[in-house]
């Protein structure tokens, strides 16, 4: 098309105008930089989401039965969990017996949830206690010197001074006529795991689920049963398959339910950087319009003898939405390379480090996702070809015998 070729001759060719240059430069560098903070923005609000997702459903559960008023516990859990392990998408259903006590260590002592789980040969078993950096799952399984296995978090294990294969007592309360009485309960640290989120570990012990039940003087209950799923997104239709089937005293609740909160406010705020964020594309803009607008000053007596030759109006405006739209393109380009690569090595270094007390994590984490950089794409091409709209439509006014008349 002779408009394309007018058009990228036009923005290679040296002018006498050095400020069109100097700013048709700037319009690119404004298209890319955009991009670019778009990419890494949304990166940082997706790689935020998708950690919080995966560390806390590496200590929790998909799906999670619960009881709706507080009782003794969940009764004939193996059968139920059984049933529910049969339903679509469901990878495993098993036990967990969730109770607080007092983790005392060499150092001090500190308060902690312990989770006690199946940890029969074969069982599944929560992501936490896949990521071990010391002992074994095997120290759960059998009872060292008549002691119960605990494995615990590495940050919970480092406040208080414990050691792989040591003893710590583990306080606990246990109600007698004249009230509750507390008691200590020796453990030996079968394990330490490091799941990268601080909250679980810092705050996170599991035991093997029989030492728990006799540890706490309960029999054999459970608090809920922890529904793992080969997709998290099918939740909320394993929900509504699972009520039949667990009865009116209790419910299923979903990892959406269980986090709404957090969920919600990361949604939230990812839309707000888009909003925020994309004004640089404005400016961007901006300055595309503020090229071509000067361009079509410029070049009025080269249109001029175009219109002379036979050139359509169409063919005048295209030139300048072609001029608009490769600038668009070369600054989007050039912005999803640097977005990206920059995210690549940002995430894989872990070149931004965070307090872990504060936000939970030891980096920022980025994870850019293939679709955001779609529409980031596409955001960036609408902005730039509206900013062509006034400018190529002005080019076609000019007359040319008023143009040329001097000439």
């Amino acid at each position: 098309m002779f408009e394309l070729f007018i058009a990228r001759r036009y923005l290679r060719a040296k002018r006498k105008q050095v400020v069109i240059s100097v700013i048709t430069f700037i319009s690119v560098a404004g298209v890319a930089a955009g991009v670019i903070a778009l990419v890494i923005a949304l990166a940082v609000t997706n790689g935020f989401k998708n950690t919080l997702e995966r560390n806390l459903l590496g200590a929790t559960a998909h799906v999670s039965i619960l009881e709706k008023e507080q009782g003794e516990g969940i009764e004939d859990w193996e059968q139920l969990a059984g049933k529910l392990a049969k339903l679509p998408h469901v990878a495993s259903a098993t036990p967990g017996l969730y109770e607080s006590a007092y983790i005392s260590g060499p150092v001090q002592g500190e308060g902690a949830e312990v989770k006690g789980v199946n940890v029969a040969a074969g069982s599944a078993l929560p992501d936490a206690l896949k990521h071990l950096k010391a002992g074994s799952i095997d120290g759960l399984r059998t009872s060292g010197g008549n002691l119960p296995g605990i494995v615990l978090g590495s940050r919970l294990a480092q406040s208080i001074g414990a050691v792989n294969g040591k003893q710590v007592r583990i306080l606990t309360t246990k109600l007698l006529p004249i009230g509750p009485v507390p008691r200590y309960i020796e453990a030996r640290v079968a394990g330490i795991f490091e799941l990268g989120f601080y909250d679980i570990d810092s705050h996170w012990a599991f035991m093997s689920l029989p030492a728990e039940q006799k540890m706490f003087d309960l029999t054999d209950v459970v608090s809920s049963i922890d529904i793992m799923l080969d997709d998290i997104y099918a939740a909320d239709e394993v929900q509504g398959a699972a009520a039949p089937l667990i009865g009116p005293k209790l419910a299923a609740s979903t990892w959406k339910e269980q986090y709404h909160q957090i969920l919600g406010a990361l949604k939230i705020e990812r839309l707000a950087t888009a909003i925020t964020i994309g004004m640089i594309q404005l400016v961007a803009g901006l300055n595309i319009l503020i090229t071509l607008v000067m361009m079509v000053m410029e070049k009025h007596r080269d249109i001029s003898i175009l219109m002379s030759m036979g050139a359509r109006a169409s063919q005048i405006r295209n030139i300048f939405v072609f001029e608009g739209a490769l600038i668009g393109a070369t600054g989007t380009v050039i912005g999803l390379i640097g977005g990206y690569t920059l995210c690549y090595f940002l995430d894989h270094y872990k070149l931004i480090p965070l307090d872990e007390q504060v936000y939970a994590l030891p980096y920022v984490p980025f994870n850019a996702q293939a679709f955001d950089g779609l529409w980031i794409a596409g955001a960036a091409m609408t902005v730039s070809l509206l900013a062509t709209l006034y400018p190529a439509r002005n080019a076609t006014r000019i007359a040319p015998v008023e143009a040329l008349r001097y000439e």
